[in-house]
């Protein structure tokens, strides 16, 4: 029992002199009280504003027994799958099960059911069938209307039709929540709550909505996939508060009504909502489990804004946050970094302090705040906006006050540095301040892809510009006298990548004399613009025909191909080489990939010696990382 947290038992809640709760929160995750992890921001704004919360973590969903420790709450129960969608959460892009859950005590696995949201509800609704029932959190945010399920590799109706709960919050929620909360509060019935911002409904006509767009129906995107791409299209378009319009989508019993984005977040309320009075850790419960692993990357992290305008496709940011920036004060991150450097297992690194993008502390341009995100139009891609605000003067000053705190011996940054948008102003000023202060050895970036083709597809920057990038960073790190690495990451199979688009990363990351050891399967995560792509091989945007790697055998040579130098890749590489037609990197040139097998009148064997196996060594080249990359997570 712990009155500093939230309540999880009937003792906590007879320790604060409560008999009933006003809120009950049931999450797929292990309760962590840290403004990373939604259960603890919403609970904690909700209790703010003088409602009694509690939560019920990761509950046995086998029965509704532990659904009901906390008893029937006054006002409605809130459903989250946790800070991940569960069926990401459970497996690999190889569809394999996961051998850990970071989210879970001990990092143990298991511990939530496939499709958390639906399977909660359900229990609730046998525990109280007429109790006001809302769902949030990423799983139900990017499932909110008809989507590609990759795991079952179809069309699956919208979460709010098989959960059976009353409203969904998509987005990060707080504005949402707090609304929900007073008209309840207030007698509203559930079922008249219909004009808050970021939230979806059900609804059996539309006579009452105005203003609306009609999708294609639930019918027709999971039997048409042209009609499935036209559906994506028309919503992603819309993804913005201040332009988007109200879309609906018939279901077969009811129609799925998704109201606007919510309003950006001003300053003062992200302040409020990161200086809410959280313990800043797990549970004590888990104690002896060995605490939560997800806080580890966060404890003495940093959030300074949400929001990311650089829009790549295979991130379903844009749909959850939105693009328009929300960014804490200056004030508000020196207040919680002070708070950092009194906790006792603070050692005096900040581990990091951005968002989804780490230099995206301003809005794009000073248009959004009255006009919104442009419409069909991206910020940086195909190149940035003439309109775009590259300064990083104000993330300069911040990091510049946080390294000067008492007690603070460095500050790193690993949260998505984009180097493009570093590039598209005049920023050598802060280049030089990164290089000198906030890498130590190894700054990783996410260029993700080479060929022109595909980075297109992804939204993302050239070759041109990373290698622009790289002889940047080479040059202020010489000038410093430091010896620094870039550690690039990589991902295969994505949307409109074939072997030959494979072999050109191969062989560009041979000219870099890399070595990635991970490199990242695309996965068709609900939500994004490159999911779309890999069901229905084609851009939505565009109508253009793409290649899709969907066999898992040409996955594997794919990814073969990008950690070409691994002796257990030989076959499958040779076997990449041989298809894509080039032969021409089978052999003892330097240029070459692979050696040829020991017999060439033969199928390929694993030659017996390293020697045979890998392509001549090749010193590693300046600005870039030796051979062993980083197992920590990709950023940029």
């Amino acid at each position: 029992m712990s009155v500093n947290f939230l309540p999880i038992s009937r003792a906590d809640m007879e320790a604060r002199g409560w008999d009933q709760l006003d809120f009950l929160f049931v999450s797929g995750d292990a309760y962590v009280d840290h403004p990373s992890f939604g259960p603890a921001v919403i609970g904690r704004l909700l209790e703010k504003q003088g409602f009694r919360i509690g939560i019920i973590p990761q509950p046995d969903w086998r029965s509704t027994a532990a659904f009901k420790i906390l008893g029937k709450p006054r006002l409605g129960v809130l459903v989250s799958a946790g800070n991940l969608d569960s069926m990401l959460n459970k497996f690999t892009a190889a569809k394999k099960y996961r051998s850990k859950d970071a989210y879970s005590p001990g990092g143990m696995a298991g511990k939530r059911p496939d499709r958390a949201t639906i399977v909660y509800c359900n229990r609730i609704r046998e525990a109280w069938s007429n109790i006001p029932l809302i769902i949030g959190g990423i799983e139900a945010s990017l499932r909110r209307l008809a989507h590609y399920d990759y795991w079952s590799d179809s069309v699956r109706r919208s979460i709010l039709i098989d959960s059976r709960a009353d409203l969904l919050i998509y987005g990060m929620g707080e504005r949402q929540i707090k609304e929900i909360a007073a008209q309840l509060a207030a007698g509203i019935a559930i079922e008249h709550i219909r004009m808050v911002q970021g939230t979806c409904y059900r609804a059996a006509s539309t006579e009452a909505i105005w203003n609306f767009l009609e999708l294609p129906d639930f019918q027709q995107v999971s039997s048409d996939k042209k009609a499935f791409a036209e559906a994506f299209k028309l919503q992603y378009l819309e993804q913005d508060p201040i332009r988007g319009k109200t879309l609906v989508q018939w279901h077969g019993e009811d129609y799925v009504v998704q109201n606007p984005p919510a309003m950006p977040l001003s300053t003062p309320e992200m302040d409020e909502i990161y200086e809410l009075p959280y313990q800043r850790t797990y549970h004590p419960v888990y104690q002896k489990s060995g605490g939560v692993p997800a806080i580890t990357e966060v404890q003495f992290s940093l959030v300074s804004h949400r929001g990311c305008f650089g829009s790549c496709s295979f991130c379903a940011i844009t749909s959850h946050q939105g693009r328009i920036i929300q960014t804490r004060s200056r004030e508000s991150l020196l207040r919680e970094a002070k708070l950092l450097t009194q906790m006792p297992e603070f050692k005096g690194y900040i581990h990091d302090v951005g968002g989804p993008s780490a230099n995206f502390r301003l809005p794009a341009c000073s248009h959004q705040a009255e006009r919104g995100a442009c419409r069909g139009r991206q910020c940086l891609h195909p190149r940035a906006c003439s309109e775009l605000n590259t300064d990083h003067d104000d993330y300069l000053a911040l990091l510049r006050a946080l390294r000067s705190l008492p007690g603070v011996k460095k500050v790193f940054i690993r949260s998505g540095l984009r180097y493009d948008y570093l590039l598209a102003g005049k920023n050598d000023e802060f280049l030089r301040e990164l290089c000198e202060h906030h890498v130590s050895g190894q700054l990783k970036i996410a260029p993700e892809h080479v060929a022109a083709k595909v980075t297109n597809l992804m939204g993302k920057p050239g070759k041109e510009t990373y290698l622009a990038f790289m002889r940047a960073y080479e040059r202020v790190n010489k000038e410093l006298g430091k010896k620094q690495y870039l550690v690039p990451y990589f991902m295969s199979s994505h949307p409109g990548a074939g072997l030959k688009e494979a072999v050109e990363l191969a062989e560009f990351i041979r000219d870099l004399g890399y070595h990635p050891e991970q490199v990242q399967d695309f996965i068709p995560t609900p939500g994004s613009l490159s999911t779309c792509m890999y069901y229905t091989g084609l851009n939505p945007l565009t109508g253009e025909k793409l290649h899709v790697a969907k066999d898992p055998h040409e996955k594997r040579l794919q990814r073969a191909l990008l950690q070409y130098r691994d002796p257990k890749n030989y076959e499958l590489v040779y076997e990449a080489l041989v298809k894509a037609n080039r032969k021409d990197l089978i052999g003892y040139e330097p240029k070459c990939l692979i050696r040829p097998p020991k017999n060439e009148t033969t199928a390929p064997q694993r030659p017996a010696g390293k020697e045979r196996r890998l392509a001549p060594a090749r010193g590693k080249k300046r600005g870039t990382a030796p051979a062993r990359g980083g197992k920590k997570k990709r950023t940029g």
